[in-house]
């Protein structure tokens, strides 16, 4: 059961002039903290709801990506708290083998120790004395952002825990045949000395060279190739055309001299050559390019590595082949480049080639480089010996799992992104060669075999004890521990209570980027070990742009620290920005602007909550909306349930935008805007109706701050407690408001005053006609309804539309007067005498002139196929905004011409 809380319910305190957010965020969270309310609990009454956290790095800080992330599932957790769910919420963070054995690499060197040096034992406890000060840095911030995770079952991917499982997996995986090893071409991080996956890997546009080199064929011939790595030729094994280039028909079968080597080789035909490309003929080293090694599949073609694991220049699985031939091959010079970094040789081999005249030409090439997101090396394609997982095998079920609607993604198309990816899905390399990690539970006996177990005492046990055994080295990669998340951290393999109740999963909440590499492998582990999906809903968000809509980066200078904003703006501005922006299948633009927009909101929510306290309103505990009397008090109880009611689906639907847009458009548009001026005269008009009135807007006020909680908690809580509301907290609150069909009469009652005074406000705007200036309101063919409202609401509409009458016209209208139609009723203003009509013709008259003209030339530049095709998308999409705002402004200047002419 949850702890009870220490603190007891606040009596009701005065509200500050202003909320400062640092006054009260820290405070707030301890209390939520140590009370338990975060905490969760299978045994507990309520349907399980849960979501996974998509586990940070260890070595991560808070970036705006992770704040975006944990906004929306705080969002559903906090609704779902308060609408009764038993819900849990697990946090964690990922080891990050990688990232952190480099964080702890580059401590060490400032020391002057070497990893090697050092050991491999010693090195471990280095990087889990690095984890217990600085890993928890990311969990410190979320706690910042308001997350309100159970934070009691935080879990760690190389915890005691989850090791053991990622153990009984990879054993139970290799006895059914799922994992092996194989030696196949992986990506390789020279540097670290290890493979890495695609998602580690940062396709870079560089400008660079293409080298056209002449191939001697043995009939004395030649044939040209292109080529941006020609120091990988040393390993060619084939020169490629297409079977369809009738330029190369001839050539198909022969073979060619390598310059330099001297070694003969094919010439194949395959279509993995481009006639429109280069010269048509392409180098195939099946060692050094994924593309080529599979044409070296399809055409049975060896498969010799000449770079290291350095990526310098390596010859032992070439040096036998060489074969002298003047004028073609120069070995001693080959032999001169064993050792070399490959740009080294790379420079050596130009020059050489161009000596002897085998270098045709160079032209300059823009190129894309895969270099590792972690330290920036140049990725060379390698051929190596690693473990594999059967992904291909495994993932079938998880297809058919969302085809048949088990699993459901939003928006709906990624499900085509999720298909297409599973039908290109090739094995899985699992293994890395890193120290930090998993340590693959595989043992090599002196007997020339393998052992795979759980433990170094079973591995001993199956080789029996005359066999000596020996570790692998490697480590799994990252990404096999985390697919096991949403089982692992709740026990598993254990039978818990907590992995019984809450698996599957709710719904997972991430972004497009990691479908692949996270969520499709999360789906293949939870449906192989547990048999069930790991979770329902996968919620896939967009990314963080800025304001203008470009991406974020160093280089632009356009980058948030969202720390950075919740120290200046809060924590609520900065969640409610993010949210507000958060549409289902689009990108988020924001910028301090936005924040510092949705801070004017939070100022207005405390604005009004302090005005209504100093009038004297408080919450009752015994008022019942279904029981108020006065039409204002009917109509705004009415409002609350309408805007309940489009939050709570905008929810359900994950629409974070229409939730934001439908509590906004409440609060601000109805609740401050008009309730409040509307209840000021009954408030100082005293009696039952503005007590009754008062009651009112206390239970609308508290049916706010429940609605708006998920999103805001903090000023929620804050205005939750000051204001004297019955509960410890509000966290575990959401309103639900019974219909009541009478009141729909008195909602249409004052939405017909809201839908008037807006309407004169608009005239007046459009007019300019000067807030001093009254004018009066004169009905034509109103109903006797219409009448009756007008005169009941008569002291409102002449303060809130600054009208000075409003009467039944009678005769003929004025004919200098703007008009307004109201359901049945035409609306007469008359403007004679109240502003200079004729010069307000000719104001109009040289706006709208100024418009049409602002349009002609963006709707030129949009028509322009050559601007559109070759200017950046948010230039376009500038123009685009900009004629929509142009045309929007015409109309409005059109219509308030047409009121005058």
């Amino acid at each position: 059961m949850p702890k009870q809380t220490s603190h007891t319910p606040l009596a009701a305190s005065e509200l500050e002039k202003a909320f400062t957010p640092a006054d009260y965020e820290n405070t707030l969270y301890k209390q939520w903290e140590e009370s338990g309310i975060f905490e969760a609990h299978p045994e507990d009454k309520g349907t399980a709801y849960s979501i996974m956290f998509p586990p940070p790095n260890v070595t991560g800080t808070l970036h705006l990506g992770h704040a975006l992330t944990f906004t929306l599932q705080d969002i559903l957790i906090r609704w779902q708290r308060g609408k009764g769910a038993n819900v849990l919420w697990q946090p964690g963070t990922d080891h990050a083998g990688i990232a952190t054995q480099m964080v702890v690499e580059r401590a060490l060197d400032k020391e002057g120790i070497n990893r090697k040096e050092l050991g491999r034992p010693r090195f471990i406890e280095r990087v889990w004395e690095w984890k217990n000060e600085y890993g928890g840095t990311i969990i410190k911030q979320l706690r910042r952002l308001g997350a309100s995770a159970d934070w009691t079952r935080e879990r760690f991917t190389m915890d005691a825990g989850l090791s053991r499982a990622v153990r009984k997996v990879f054993v139970q995986l290799h006895k059914e045949g799922l994992i092996y090893r194989d030696r196949r071409l992986v990506n390789w991080d020279p540097v670290f000395r290890s493979a890495i996956s695609d998602l580690e890997v940062d396709n870079k546009e560089t400008k660079g060279s293409m080298w056209y080199i002449r191939y001697p064929l043995e009939s004395g011939a030649h044939i040209t190739i292109a080529t941006t790595r020609p120091e990988t030729m040393l390993g060619d094994v084939a020169v490629a055309v297409n079977p369809e280039d009738e330029r190369y028909q001839a050539f198909i079968g022969q073979k060619v001299i390598l310059p330099l080597t001297g070694r003969s080789i094919p010439i194949v035909a395959d279509e993995h050559s481009d006639p429109e490309k280069g010269t048509g003929a392409v180098k195939i080293t099946p060692a050094h390019d994924f593309n080529d090694f599979e044409v070296g599949k399809r055409h049975n073609l060896p498969a010799p590595t000449i770079l290291d694991e350095g990526a310098c220049i390596w010859l032992d699985e070439v040096r036998g082949e060489f074969i002298q031939h003047d004028g073609i091959s120069d070995l001693e010079f080959v032999h001169s480049l064993e050792g070399l970094h490959r740009d080294e040789a790379r420079k050596k081999i130009i020059a050489r080639l161009e000596a002897m005249e085998w270098l045709e030409k160079i032209e300059p090439h823009t190129l894309q480089v895969p270099t590792a997101e972690r330290g920036g090396a140049v990725v060379e394609p390698r051929l190596t010996l690693q473990w594999y997982c059967d992904a291909p095998k495994l993932a079938q079920p998880a297809v058919d799992a969302v085809k048949n609607g088990a699993m459901s993604f939003e928006p709906r198309q990624w499900e085509n992104t999720f298909f297409a990816w599973m039908r290109e899905l090739q094995p899985w390399c699992i293994s890395r060669q890193l120290w930090w990690g998993h340590q693959i539970p595989a043992w090599y006996g002196s007997d020339g075999k393998t052992y795979v177990a759980e433990s170094a005492e079973e591995a001993q046990q199956q080789a029996g004890p005359s066999v000596s055994l020996t570790q692998d080295e490697d480590v799994l990669d990252t990404w096999f521990s985390s697919a096991l998340w949403p089982f692992t951290t709740l026990g598993w393999p254990d039978k818990t209570e907590a992995l019984e109740f809450y698996y599957p999963t709710s719904t997972l909440v991430t972004g497009f980027d990691i479908i692949f590499f996270w969520v499709s492998r999360m789906m293949m582990m939870g449906l192989h070990f547990m048999g069930k999906v790991p979770f329902q809903k996968i919620l896939i968000h967009g990314l963080v742009r800025d304001e203008k809509g470009q991406k974020m980066s160093k280089s632009r200078g356009n980058g948030i620290d969202p720390l950075d904003l919740i120290a200046e703006y809060g924590a609520d501005a900065t969640r409610l920005a993010i949210a507000a922006g958060a549409g289902l299948g689009r990108d988020i633009k924001l910028g301090r602007g936005k924040v510092e927009e949705h801070r004017a909101f939070i100022t207005k929510l405390w604005n009004a909550s302090r005005f209504l306290q100093m009038n004297g309103v408080k919450p009752h505990l015994e008022f019942n909306p279904a029981k108020v009397q006065s039409t204002l008090a009917r109509w705004i109880v009415e409002e609350a349930r309408k805007a309940v009611v489009q939050a709570d689906a905008a929810l359900e639907a994950s629409r974070f935008d229409d939730y934001t847009r439908c509590c906004y458009q409440f609060v601000w548009n109805i609740f401050c805007d008009w309730f409040v001026e509307f209840s000021k005269p009954v408030f100082r008009s005293g009696g039952a109706e503005a007590e009754e009135l008062k009651a009112a807007a206390a239970y609308v006020l508290g049916v706010i701050l429940q609605m708006m909680h998920p999103v805001i908690p903090f000023v929620t809580a804050t205005l939750w407690q000051k204001l004297g509301y019955h509960g410890a907290s509000i966290v575990g609150h959401w309103p639900t408001i019974p219909e009541r069909k009478e009141a729909h009469a008195a909602a249409d009652e004052v939405n017909w005053v809201v839908r008037l005074i807006s309407e004169v406000r608009t005239v007046r705007a459009e007019m300019n006609v000067p807030p001093s200036q009254k004018a009066p309101l004169l009905l034509r063919d109103a109903s006797a309804q219409t009448i009756e409202r007008a005169q009941s609401w008569k002291a409102a509409i002449d303060q809130m539309a600054r009208a000075s009458e409003v009467t039944v016209l009678t005769n003929e209208p004025p004919k200098m007067a703007a008009q307004i139609i109201l359901d049945e009723a035409t609306i007469f203003m008359p403007l004679e005498g109240v502003i200079d009509l004729e010069a307000e013709k000719t104001r109009l008259n040289k706006e709208i002139a100024r418009l049409e003209s602002e349009i002609g030339k963006v709707e030129k530049k949009l028509s322009n196929e050559n601007f559109v095709a070759r200017a950046k998308a948010e230039v376009v999409q500038e123009n685009r905004e900009r004629l929509e705002t142009f045309l929007h402004e015409l109309k409005k200047q059109k219509t308030a011409l047409s009121r005058i002419s």
